[in-house]
């Protein structure tokens, strides 16, 4: 046995030059590639075994799939097309600046929409139960965990009870999120009708195993004219029962009208990305009346051609006049959000980011303390939320403008998850998110600008260490 050890040395190190060249080659961001390279000729005995599940930066089954199917898709997109061409804003010289993100994703910001907030786990799950209990035809399920719980448990209670009142149920899930979700759970769904389809679980045994590419998207749409989106997903934890955490703060929102069609196209790829089937869905618009919120729908992820999530980040803080108001459980941001954050303070413009007190990653926790320290001087300020644990994707541009959606501030968003956001143009939906986000401000720290700099030595030192993991984390 002896003998075989240089060999096996050999082998790691030989395999780390090869997987340190493809990563140069294919890596998308340069921190991403100098991380990996570093770690790959360094330390292979490491770093191979991680490169093999999360080294790869590129989704090309899903984009050649896509291209693919793009004739089948055609009519759904022509009818959908036609029947919201009455709804849709025309670019004009004083829209938004934010509205230049219809351009990453090729969907019109849409009029005619009606909009309800929902705050934390209890009101969005009793909301989305109540909704599948008016299904008539479809309900497109989505979410990225789902437990075999209490919760877990309620909703396919209600989806078998829409199976056997004759509704169609499609049920897409993210295999390595849901990864404890037991067998007997989809058998009883499967049994009462359901369609069930994990996102990514075919291929070879790399891409059954790899950890990039998930599909983190929170979609639920019942007949083509109502939908809900937002960052929880289905387990008891976040109804606030996880003893860990406690409180489990989150946002999700419902919309009815024409943008719908944006989500419902979206549950359409992934479903034929999983099953390679075209559901047969309804198109027609449904106008909400007295009610006109304008909106626009971004499904962003790894088979875009840039990176759109972002580059959404980056141009609604550039489209601030006063505010930007950021909620997220992770503030891992890459120099280009840095630089525009750092920007738009230096304009006087008020800047607040709310994460967590109570860390879930503590890998992200620390090397956060890294980027709070770039951008903390130039006035961007830090609120630590200490009533529970933080998990809303939420953001409130100046007085008109919010979004709400399923993206981190991280990396595995900006370049590796599969992501859902509603970006709002909207007074008085604005103005809700401003009294929610007051309220979870009143329940947070202030971080003082010293804070890092007060830290000892050695943790200081941890953080650093840390931010190297950033542009894979």
């Amino acid at each position: 046995m002896s003998e075989l050890i240089p060999w096996i040395v050999l082998g790691f190190y030989l395999t780390g030059i090869a997987m340190a060249i493809h990563s140069l080659m294919s890596t998308r961001s340069t921190q991403g590639a100098i991380a990996w390279l570093i770690s790959l000729l360094s330390f292979p005995f490491l770093a191979v075994p991680l490169y093999f599940f999360l080294g790869r930066n590129r989704f090309d089954g899903y984009v050649s799939s896509r291209q693919a199917s793009s004739e089948q898709f055609k009519p759904y997109i022509d009818e959908m097309t036609r029947d919201i061409g009455n709804y849709i804003v025309t670019p004009s010289v004083n829209e938004p600046p934010v509205w230049l993100c219809r351009e990453l994703c090729r969907i019109p910001v849409v009029k005619g929409n009606a909009l309800q907030l929902l705050v934390d786990g209890d009101a969005t799950f009793d909301h989305i139960i109540e909704g599948l209990r008016g299904a008539n035809h479809y309900v497109l399920f989505q979410f990225f965990i789902i437990k075999d719980d209490g919760l877990g448990r309620r909703i396919r209670d209600a989806l078998i009870d829409c199976s056997q009142r004759g509704v169609k149920v499609y049920l897409l899930f993210d295999e390595v999120g849901s990864y404890a979700l037991d067998s007997s759970y989809l058998n009883t769904l499967n049994k009462a009708g359901v369609k069930v389809a994990t996102f990514n679980k075919k291929g070879n045994i790399r891409k059954r195993f790899q950890v990039n590419f998930r599909n983190h998207r929170k979609n639920v749409v019942i007949d083509g004219n109502k939908a809900w989106l937002g960052g929880h997903n289905v387990g008891d934890e976040y109804l606030g029962k996880y003893p860990k955490f406690g409180h489990w703060r989150d946002t999700h929102m419902c919309i009815e009208g024409p943008a719908v069609k944006a989500l419902q196209l979206s549950f359409l790829e992934d479903w034929n990305w999983a099953k390679g089937e075209i559901l047969d869905l309804q198109w027609e618009i449904t106008n909400c009346a007295n009610q006109d919120a304008h909106i626009l729908v971004l499904p962003t992820g790894p088979a875009d051609e840039l990176e759109s999530a972002k580059l959404m980040f980056v141009q609604c803080i550039r489209s601030a006049k006063s505010r930007i108001w950021i909620t997220s459980p992770y503030f891992v941001p890459d120099e280009a959000v840095i630089a525009a954050l750092q920007l738009a303070a230096l304009k006087g413009i008020d800047i607040r980011i709310l994460i967590p007190d109570k860390p879930d990653h503590y890998l992200v926790y620390l090397t956060a303390f890294a980027y709070i320290h770039d951008v903390s001087p130039v006035g961007v300020k830090f609120y630590r939320y200490s009533d529970g644990f933080l998990h809303q994707k939420v953001m409130l541009i100046d007085d008109d403008l919010a979004a709400v959606g399923t993206a981190n501030l991280d990396n595995r968003s900006f370049r590796l998850n599969f992501e859902l956001t509603a970006i709002v143009h909207d007074v008085v939906f604005a103005q809700q998110v401003k009294q929610m986000l007051e309220d979870d401000f009143s329940k947070s720290q202030l971080v003082a600008n010293d804070e890092f700099s007060n830290k000892p030595w050695y943790f200081q030192l941890l953080v650093r260490i840390a931010r190297l993991s950033a542009p894979v984390l």
